[in-house]
């Protein structure tokens, strides 16, 4: 059995009764290209010949039906209907679709858009990635006065007042709304909170949440709107020799900017939840390795495996922010070591030993912060 084969762009009498036209009419293809009126009605010719289904009958292996029988196979049409599991996917379409992929978009953007996505959403989830995004210009990567210009805005100097004293610390600006992250030591059994921002601004602050067991604290300022917030990096993807920066207000000093790199990941640092353990020695009291600093933590403690920076910190650093290369923060620092009840004057201050809370723990205890609990 022969099978009659067309040309493309050839269709056999589209009009008539079937019948072969006269031999004299016969015209070659060019010709009724050229010549033959185009008829809007008449769908134009596929540029090959359709694939026609194809059952395969009982002896698919090679019996009746089956290749075997030197018939040409022939692929079966896709049948109608909700696709397998394992077969086709539909498109997805709409809103949903749409969600999706800025879904995805901020994963491989990073830690800082992540973050961004979490509040445009209102979601509590923190998505982490293994990259961040560039707060400076990728040709100032690494450039100190760049990130510091970028992040200074962003990170404030706060002052409690105690029932024993004043306590001088440092935040992270995370809401243009005048949410602040800092240590919980900084706030611990304050009365009052006053925060100055980088331009000299002035706010009152009150206490949003607490949690001691991570020496975390957020604050809200009154009536604050505009201001400028930090992106929160993916602490995950430091490595030790990364370059960091110091933002903070040591001694008052604020906006006091200090560079160094990562010296460790994943010291054990422990300090005290107590809230009258006050700040001792020059710094907060602080345990590592077996070994007080700064003063007697006390019997009330927790631990945290923290960032060992030697970027400069003295006290009034804690609660500021740990920023990497690319200006996104990446820790807030809350411990270091101090040498200021030494005899030798020259010996005090910062000795390069300074810790950091890794801000990937920071962001996964935003919601509770949030959320009012006291901890």
């Amino acid at each position: 059995m022969s099978e009659s084969i067309r040309r493309t762009g050839e269709y056999e009498h589209p009009q008539g009764d079937g019948q072969a036209p006269a031999a004299d009419s016969v015209q070659s293809a060019d010709q009724r290209r050229v010549s033959a009126p185009v008829n809007p009605e008449w769908p134009p010719p596929p540029p090959y010949v359709p694939a026609q289904p194809f059952a395969a009958g009982p002896g698919a292996d090679g019996g009746q039906g089956g290749a075997g029988d030197g018939s040409t196979a022939v692929f079966p049409a896709v049948p109608a209907g909700p696709a397998h599991a394992s077969g086709s996917r539909k498109r997805a379409r709409g809103p949903l679709a749409l969600l999706a992929a800025v879904a995805i978009a901020s994963a491989v953007v990073g830690g800082g858009t992540a973050f961004a996505f979490q509040e445009l959403t209102g979601t509590d989830t923190v998505t982490s990635s293994s990259t961040t995004t560039n707060v400076v210009a990728s040709s100032q990567r690494g450039s100190i006065a760049a990130i510091a210009k970028a992040v200074t805005p962003s990170v404030v100097e706060i002052n409690a007042t105690l029932d024993n004293g004043t306590s001088t610390g440092s935040g992270v600006i995370v809401s243009s709304n005048g949410e602040v992250v800092t240590n919980n030591h900084v706030i611990a059994g304050a009365s009052s909170i006053k925060v100055r921002t980088s331009d000299g601004t002035s706010y009152a602050a009150q206490v949003v949440g607490t949690d001691s067991s991570k020496d975390l604290a957020l604050i809200k300022l009154r009536n604050a709107s505009g201001l400028r917030t930090a992106a929160l990096g993916n602490s995950d993807g430091l490595a030790v020799g990364d370059q960091v920066v110091a933002i903070g207000s040591p001694e008052g000093l604020t906006g006091t900017v200090t560079s160094g790199i990562v010296s460790a990941l994943h010291r054990d640092v422990t300090v005290s939840t107590n809230e009258n353990q006050g700040q001792g020695g020059g710094g907060w009291p602080f345990q590592f390795g077996g070994r007080q600093f700064n003063g007697d933590t006390g019997s009330s403690t927790t631990t945290y495996q923290a960032i060992q920076t030697d970027a400069s910190l003295n006290p009034g650093n804690s609660g500021g922010a740990l920023i990497d290369a690319s200006g996104n923060v990446v820790g807030i620092n809350s411990a270091m070591y101090s040498a200021t009840q030494a005899s030798d004057s020259s010996s005090a201050g910062s000795v390069g030993l300074g810790f950091a809370i890794p801000i990937n723990i920071v962001k996964s205890d935003l919601a509770t912060l949030r959320s009012g609990s006291q901890s």
